[in-house]
């Protein structure tokens, strides 16, 4: 069956016309991860006829890599940039040709200076980017098949970057090819407007007109949410089984479209990875901002259309400027919202704080996979000096709150002595990171939302790469490769090789669990039961995983 398919695909690449593919990628090829194997037999496949697909908008045409469909950079909205600034999003104009959906689309408007001069971090993450324009609404699709038999789950991933940078082919790690073949699923990604782009709250200044401008960007994912209804069918999708995952300023666009009216029953489950937003923006702050942008580009509020007509570059920068100089003019707490360029409860589009002080209704019957790594923060990663230190001057550190972290005053001693005892074989460098990457706020997210009816699954990722010296610790965003079963594609996150596979498979397996059910059990990983505020279920994500009651609770009560 193998060479028969394999002789097919030839004939498509030769030239043959006239064919519908509808081919479903074998699933056999998970001892390793897909796209290491030494096979000879050609892999990619593209030409006028072969990987054709119809849309509300037009035909597209993706190629096939490794028996799995590739379509990239599909628009689901117009350009945004002018009279599009600062509105919600419009469906695209449909096209007469084929739309070659063969590279990613535009990234967002976003600071890009300085991207790379730290050297270490750019040789850690080696972010993608391509063009950067206001022509950035658009969705990257894999799939094993499509115009064929029963929908498969659809994933949407919304990337990090903490609603200003990112985009949805930011890293190697994100790419969908492989758990779209371990699972037979659709895996979808999109870029969206960001920073000053997606949330410019004008509604102060310029009125109902731009009612909607300070979640613009929001609005963006669910005009995607829309497309995907509308067209996932042509690619193989069960527009009715859809998750929502993020990671970072990903998870907090997963916890704000969960207690978004406009957005309920476009997707049936979330996944919320290192994020644990409460609360969103406050509209007396979110107002304040575009006022004092319209003061810094020099315009009165009779002038707002003006802001149409600003190029981007100089818009960004005039956008954050007035952001800096709102924060000196109101430093105010605002009960804890956001208050940067985030979605803001604007009473309409987002009627509440998505977990605060209980969970929105809309959230209700979503079910939620909630996980955190143990060392969001470790200020020794690329530092080495600082990995030698003593008790004594981590402890000095966490009263001053110097190398990040909370000011912990005369509770450092205290809370160094509860981690310490709570994990003893770390050492002092090891403790530190772990009291400023602290499980408190994902723990209040899983306790709100725990008192609905949905089930919340809880994880904790340990797992250590052994790269700069085992310095890395399970940092920010590396425990995304291996949901999506990519740690051979992100060597730099992980070594690649057998270790890091053997986690990868289970917690792939536990995802591609949850997106069928709504539960991870089953998956390949312990017995995972839904996580409850008395116990604290939390499945320890390791070389050897292992599902513990609440492990650090009194280490944290020790930071209270």
């Amino acid at each position: 069956m193998k060479t028969r398919r394999r002789d097919f695909f030839r004939q498509l690449g030769a030239g043959t016309a006239g064919l519908g593919l509808g081919f479903t990628g074998s699933m056999a090829s998970c001892a390793g991860q897909p796209g290491m194997s030494n096979d000879d037999a050609q892999k990619l496949f593209i030409g006028d006829n072969i990987a054709v697909a119809e849309t509300s908008s037009g035909k597209v045409r993706g190629y096939i890599l490794r028996d799995v469909f590739h379509f990239l950079g599909i628009p689901y909205g117009k350009n945004t940039s002018g009279s599009g600034r600062f509105i919600p999003p419009v469906k695209p104009d449909p096209w007469k040709d084929v739309f070659p959906a063969i590279w990613w689309g535009n990234s967002a408007p976003q600071i890009m200076e300085n991207r790379y001069a730290d050297r270490f971090r750019a040789f850690t993450d080696h972010s993608n980017y391509d063009d950067i324009s206001e022509n950035c609404l658009s969705i990257n699709i894999w799939t094993t098949g499509y115009k064929e038999g029963p929908g498969r789950p659809v994933l949407l991933w919304l990337h990090g970057g903490g609603m200003i940078n990112g985009n949805g082919h930011d890293q190697d790690g994100y790419n969908g090819e492989n758990l779209s073949r371990l699972g037979n699923i659709v895996f979808c990604s999109i870029n969206h407007r960001l920073g000053p782009f997606g949330f410019s709250d004008m509604s102060g200044v310029g009125g109902e007109k731009y009612a909607a401008s300070g979640n613009a960007g929001i609005l963006d994912i669910i005009a995607a949410l829309e497309w995907i209804r509308d067209n996932i069918g042509h690619f193989g999708g069960d527009p009715k089984n859809v998750t929502i995952m993020g990671q970072s300023g990903g998870g907090g666009k997963v916890c704000a479209l969960t207690a978004m009216p406009s957005a309920k029953g476009l997707f049936h489950k979330a996944v919320v990875l290192s994020s644990s937003p409460l609360k969103a923006g406050e509209p007396e702050f979110t107002r304040k901002v575009g006022w004092c942008i319209l003061k810094e580009a020099g315009l009165v509020a009779s002038q707002i259309h003006k802001l149409h007509e600003i190029k981007w570059p100089d818009y960004l920068r005039i956008a954050h400027a007035a952001l800096r100089k709102a924060n000196a003019e109101d430093d105010s707490d605002r009960n804890g919202g956001k208050r940067g360029f985030n979605p803001v409860v604007d009473g309409y589009w987002l009627p509440q704080h998505p977990y605060y002080p209980e969970g929105a209704p809309t959230a209700a019957n979503i079910p939620m996979l909630i996980c955190s790594t143990f060392n969001e923060q470790s200020p020794t990663r690329f530092d080495s000096f600082l990995e030698t230190m003593s008790a004594d001057e981590v402890i000095e550190k966490l009263y001053s709150g110097d190398g990040g972290g909370p000011v912990l005053g005369e509770k450092a001693a205290n809370a160094y002595d509860a981690y310490a005892s709570s994990f003893p074989k770390m050492n002092p460098a090891s403790v530190w990171s772990m009291i400023i990457s602290n499980r408190k706020r994902y723990i209040d997210l899983a306790n709100v939302k725990a008192r609905q009816p949905a089930p919340v699954f809880l994880a904790w990722f340990g797992w250590q790469p052994p790269l700069f010296d085992n310095r890395m610790r399970a940092f920010h965003c590396s425990d995304i490769c291996f949901w999506f079963f990519n740690t051979d594609k992100m060597l730099t996150h992980t070594g690649g090789g057998s270790r890091p596979r053997e986690l990868s498979s289970k917690m792939a397996g536990a995802l591609l669990q949850f997106m069928r059910n709504g539960n991870p059990d089953g998956g390949g990983l312990p017995e995972w039961p839904a996580y409850t505020s008395d116990l604290g279920e939390t499945m320890v994500l390791d070389d050897q995983p292992a599902l513990r009651n609440d492990p650090d609770r009194e280490a944290r009560e020790s930071l209270t």
